[in-house]
């Protein structure tokens, strides 16, 4: 039987060589006092019981026997784990504390008050399992926690429901399936000083990204009050993305993604002693706020980067703002159990095909794709009516509902965000999963046959009907080495963390008209000129998308900035060519509050678009905001990988023009290594390849538009679309003429398209005649990529090309573009 002295130690006094002795969870804060705090990581004091202490507690009560013949009958299944589990927590329940831990447990609350200046300091009381963190199981909300308990009667009793908690069903359940022996774990618990939280807010934070394992990230998710919402998923919190690498530089603002969450309530405390903790509804000005400033998200993005390095592998951990002072603290940290265990030579995709109606949507978890009938659950203790391989559709779930999760083939809640209950169970069971969907418990209905695609991004749909997918696993591990760079085509900034495993040259083409009508929405000129629009829907639609901003236009800049920075960051420090917007003038007119500043054309294809827009007074504003996005994007948020490419430039005096009115916005070529490109998709283009050389630094090849326009023939066409023919002679001639004028001048040239991928003697055309790049979509990437290094060993390295492209002088054997 331990002593007062030895069954209870000082979070101080203990590192994570104590797992055994008090636990993961208390080992890992006792490991961040003592070697993180000096280096201003904020850890909450506190103190722990030992693994000891709990042995001595059950010895003491006689509670050996009773508790193993409990799990052998239930083993034996004589016994159901709701009866089982229910029969020893009551034993525990009703134990009684030997003297000297009790004592120890006194002495050391009296010790916590005394330093933190408060005689009846709140503490959270948290399990912490012998057995816990560890980084093949991560018991994630296996144990209770006991928010808001004030006064050495409640930490005694708090303390002895956490060892009862041991042997909640869903604890049980869980040793089951991952073979831990129930017996030989044991409890610690941990009693920190209580952050006021209620009064400020808290969360969860990953140094990886939880979806596709990209290293480079910091996820944090953020809500109003204490955190427990946020890990359970009861509230659909604030998230927020920033990207590691660039946050050496203090002067750098690296975050690229910020989600506003409902954060419909907050748990906050109360003066009550049986119910220490409430629920209550957030304001107006709540929802609509950030949890944290942009200071704050770096300043605890800096310590996850300081918490992983010390840990070596990516870690989980929870923070918590005090409300009444403005302090972070750090109050768990844990190791990151499922994406860190992938294989990173590997890429598992999954592809739908022709699906149902979309039925609704939320925030996707994972990447795969599951197909079932529904089966809406609201409480665990209705898991009798639920079906093996159903979909589970409920409003939240807990660590009680883990049974059920383990029997579904996809899981779909109301509530939640990235990391609540039910997106990392979800994970670590390898299950595709949709939260924070709003209304599924009342959209989908009992035996309805769906589709859940977690494949398309961080959108997760949900399909009426049983869809056509499959998934296909790629090992990058053997992929040759080309000389020519093969890059990627990507658009959707919520799908750029997907393929960060591909061993890929870079982003050869990012359209930043995907992110303008998808994520802003807005037409630019609209929000230059808000007080001039006369149609009220769209100013009560820029109105609701640009709250909080008092400047609207900032909302365009942020927005793309930020989603840019996503694409960006996916290749960092790879090349990234960003295209300036390249939308006709019809679809411009469908943005919100678009068709005020729109002309009508007879053919919009070949009429008011790219490069001519950018310098007339009719988008000159607008234009002018795309280049403070990039402007930001490049020198406030660190990403100097990015190319600037403008399309549909027509002739070398437009090209002036354009690059003048660059200049007016901070983008000029050359300052700070800023690389500009032009799109090749015009025969003026390459009739005059030398003096648009001058001007940029490289081109690349639209094989759409320069066979559409090379050939006369409209791509949308379905009568023409026999004659639309990217192996025309003619097309190939333009090709091969550009490739060798842009080479003699010095600039650099890639292709961004398809065909490579659709036809194999096209890739090794381009091959020939010495092209710098090739960009392709993911998917293709593979393909292409085994094509061109075939083709390439047929080159003579030190003879230059081969007599199928006599104008071609030796390629460069360099990386295609720079970065800066």
């Amino acid at each position: 039987m331990e002593n007062a002295s030895s069954a209870v130690v000082s979070l101080a006094q203990v590192t994570r060589a104590d797992l055994a002795r008090v636990g993961g969870k208390n080992a890992s804060l006792g490991e961040l006092i003592a070697n993180l705090a000096p280096h201003g990581v904020e850890v909450p004091p506190g103190f722990a019981t030992t693994a000891q202490a709990y042995r001595d507690f059950i010895e003491a009560n006689g509670l050996d026997a009773p508790i193993t013949a409990a799990l052998d009958d239930l083993a034996a299944q004589r016994s159901t784990l709701e009866q089982t589990g229910a029969l020893i927590r009551s034993a525990i329940l009703r134990g009684e504390w030997p003297a000297a831990i009790a004592d120890g447990i006194r002495s050391a609350y009296a010790d916590l008050c005394r330093q933190t200046g408060n005689e009846t300091l709140s503490v959270a009381v948290r399990s912490s399992a012998t057995a816990e963190d560890l980084p093949e199981a991560s018991f994630a909300g296996q144990f209770e926690t006991f928010l808001n308990i004030s006064g050495a009667a409640a930490v005694l009793d708090a303390c002895r429901r956490c060892y009862a908690s041991l042997y909640t069903d869903r604890a049980i359940s869980y040793r089951q399936a991952k073979g831990f022996d129930t017996l030989k774990v044991a409890v610690s618990v941990g009693v920190q000083q209580m952050v006021r939280a209620d009064l400020g807010g808290a969360g969860v934070m990953f140094s990886i990204d939880t979806e596709t394992g990209f290293d480079r990230i910091v996820l944090i998710n953020a809500a109003w009050g204490l955190g427990e919402n946020v890990v359970q998923g009861a509230v659909d919190p604030d998230e927020y993305e920033v990207f590691k690498p660039l946050l050496k530089e203090a002067s750098l603002t690296p975050i690229v993604s910020k989600t506003r969450g409902a954060k419909a309530v907050k748990m906050i405390r109360t003066r009550s002693r049986t119910q220490p903790t409430k629920n209550v509804r957030t304001s107006r000005a709540e929802r609509m706020a950030w949890v944290l400033r942009d200071d704050e998200i770096l300043h605890l993005s800096r310590w996850a980067c300081l918490i992983e390095a010390h840990y070596g592998c990516p870690m989980d951990m929870e923070w918590a703002k005090d409300g009444a002072t403005g302090e972070l603290f750090i109050v768990q940290a844990r190791p990151e159990t499922v994406q860190s265990r992938r294989d990173a030579g590997a890429l598992k995709t999954w592809r739908i095909g022709k699906t149902g109606p979309k039925l609704l949507s939320g925030v996707s978890v994972g990447e795969a794709i599951g197909a079932g009938q529904v089966c809406v659950i609201e409480q665990p203790r209705d898991m009798a009516r639920f079906v093996d391989g159903a979909v589970l559709v409920a409003q939240t779930t807990d660590p009680d509902w883990v049974p059920i999760m383990r029997r579904a083939s996809a899981i779909v809640t109301d509530h939640g965000g990235r990391t609540s209950h039910a997106a990392i169970v979800s994970r670590e069971l390898g299950l595709p999963a949709i939260v924070g969907t709003g209304n599924a418990t009342r959209v989908l209905r009992n035996r309805q046959a769906v589709t859940v695609s977690c494949a398309q991004g961080e959108e997760g749909m949900v399909y009426e009907g049983i869809a056509e997918f499959h998934a296909e696993e790629i090992d990058f591990s053997n992929m040759p080495h080309t000389r020519t760079g093969i890059m990627l085509n990507l658009a959707n900034p919520a799908a750029a963390f997907r393929w960060w495993r591909i061993p890929a040259d870079g982003v050869g083409l990012a359209r930043m008209e995907f992110v303008i009508s998808n994520q802003i929405r807005v037409h630019p000129m609209a929000l230059v000129h808000f007080d001039e629009l006369k149609d009220g829907e769209a100013k009560r639609t820029i109105r609701d998308l640009t709250v909080g901003y008092d400047d609207r236009t900032e909302y365009f800049v942020e927005h793309l900035s930020r989603a840019l920075g996503r694409i960006a960051a996916a290749q960092y420090p790879r090349p990234v060519i960003v295209r300036m917007s390249d939308f006709k003038t019809n679809e411009y007119a469908n943005l919100v509050g678009g068709a005020k500043f729109e002309p009508k054309e007879a053919n919009p294809m070949l009429g008011f678009r790219g490069a001519s827009r950018y310098y007339s007074p009719l988008y000159r504003e607008g234009f002018a905001l795309e280049c403070r996005a990039i402007r930001r994007l490049r020198d406030a948020m660190g990403f100097t990988n990015v190319v600037v490419m403008i399309p549909f430039c027509r002739t070398p005096e437009e090209a002036d023009r354009v690059l003048a009115v660059m200049r007016e916005n901070g983008l000029e070529r050359g300052r700070h290594g800023l690389e500009i490109y032009v799109m090749c998709e015009i025969p003026s283009n390459v009739v005059l390849a030398r003096e648009f050389a001058q001007r940029f630094d490289g081109f690349s090849i639209g094989s759409n538009d320069l066979t559409q326009l090379t050939l006369g023939v409209d791509r949308d066409s379905a009568q023409l679309a026999g004659l639309f023919d990217e192996q025309s002679e003619a097309v190939k001639w333009m090709v091969r003429r550009v490739i060798a004028e842009a080479h003699r001048a010095g600039a650099k040239v890639g292709l961004c398209g398809e065909a490579p991928a659709h036809h194999p003697e096209f890739a090794a055309f381009l091959v020939e005649c010495g092209i710098d790049s090739i960009s392709v979509s993911p998917d293709s990437f593979v393909a292409v990529k085994r094509r061109v290094a075939a083709s390439e060993p047929a080159l003579d390295a030190d003879a230059g090309m081969p007599d199928a492209c006599p104008d071609a002088p030796a390629r460069s054997r360099s990386v295609p573009i720079s970065t800066s």
